[in-house]
């Protein structure tokens, strides 16, 4: 960054603040550590017991007093008492700098509250169907999940993995490069094999009990049938619509008759059987209109990109229809500090000079 590029920024970083709380008025100030604001009685308090201490100071006699009261007092009692008055103020500016002072900034349409998703993501055998050649269901699934909803930098994202069973392969968070490196690394045939949706989408609700998110969402994304686990899909369901959370629904693949891996040949190429896939859209349907979500099939990487999309704008305008922009925090601690130190400098140089007591 060059030098009047961040000077430029320095003297906004001062400005901003001072231009937001004259619009605003004093009324706007918010701190983050109000219980500080308590020193600034103290400070005031020994302003005045330095300023009294100052006027008792003792006195030089002459012989003829009379004379000497008659002379002119000249302008330094007055510099020495501001320069006492200007320090008192200046240590309580530093008080109330400490005490975290901050007004809002205006309204930004382009930024507002970020949304909670889970994502719940089928990792069975099924997931190995390579009817999304090149590459099979789930290679192109975790591809479209980085690119689509990994890419939002606002949002806190969590995963949720499920086959036979369920399991939390990351909490929700904005850390990007953890959730990458946690999605890089789901495989199939790591679990207990089967497609136990039930157990999935309760797993992915309960990673949402202690968020405070205006928007909470579940993606739950399969290929298959509901087969195992412990909790029926209807009961994970009346979970969700009893919590107020959509859960959005994704059956990949069109099911039936799809080619499946089958080791490779002489040659070493790969080799495909072609095997019978039951799905339940059906299921999968209802699950999201109870819940307020929506339904999509996607039969390729492009139709699963484009059902993504779809999910994250209506989540987009949930949020700017339920919340109001962010008003950023403009703080005024440097402001203050700066202020701070001038009134400080003027009062030492005062003292020194105009102010001083020695002749």
């Amino acid at each position: 960054m060059s030098a009047p590029s961040m000077l430029e920024q320095g003297l906004s970083g001062l400005t901003s603040p001072l231009a937001a709380l004259w619009q605003q008025g004093l009324l706007a100030v918010e701190f983050e550590r109000a219980q500080v604001l308590a020193a600034v009685p103290l400070v005031l308090v020994a302003g005045i017991v330095a300023v009294a201490r100052d006027k008792a100071r003792p006195t030089l006699r002459f012989a003829r007093g009379d004379d000497a009261a008659r002379l002119p007092r000249g302008a330094g009692p007055v510099f020495r008492l501001l320069s006492l008055v200007l320090m008192t103020k200046a240590a309580a500016l530093v008080a109330v700098a400490l005490s975290g002072p901050f007004v809002r900034g205006e309204p930004d349409p382009a930024s507002t509250e970020g949304i909670d998703i889970v994502i719940s993501l089928d990792i069975s055998g099924s997931m190995k169907a390579a009817d999304f050649r090149p590459k099979d269901r789930l290679f192109v699934a975790k591809d479209v999940i980085s690119n689509q909803v990994l890419s939002r930098p606002r949002d806190r994202v969590g995963l949720v993995i499920f086959a036979g069973e369920a399991f939390t392969q990351a909490p929700l968070t904005h850390d990007r490069a953890l959730l990458h490196t946690v999605l890089d690394g789901v495989r199939t045939g790591v679990i207990t094999d089967g497609t136990a949706i039930g157990d999935g989408l309760a797993l992915a609700l309960s990673r949402l009990e202690t968020s405070k998110a205006k928007t909470k969402t579940v993606i739950l994304l399969t290929d298959g049938d509901n087969n195992s686990g412990t909790l029926a899909p209807e009961t994970a369901m009346q979970l969700a619509k009893d919590t107020g959370i959509k859960v959005y629904t994704i059956l990949v693949g069109k099911g039936g008759r799809v080619p499946f891996p089958d080791g490779v040949d002489v040659f070493g190429a790969p080799r495909y059987v072609t095997v019978d896939m039951p799905v339940n859209p059906a299921l999968l349907k209802t699950i999201a209109k109870e819940t307020g979500g929506a339904f999509f099939q996607a039969g390729d990487k492009r139709s699963l990109e484009t059902s993504f999309q779809s999910i994250l704008e209506s989540l987009d305008k949930s949020v700017l229809d339920g919340s109001p922009p962010v008003r950023r925090p403009l703080a005024l601690s440097s402001t203050l500090a700066l202020l701070a130190l001038l009134t400080a400098t003027l009062a030492v140089w005062l003292r020194h000079t105009r102010g001083s007591v020695v002749p």
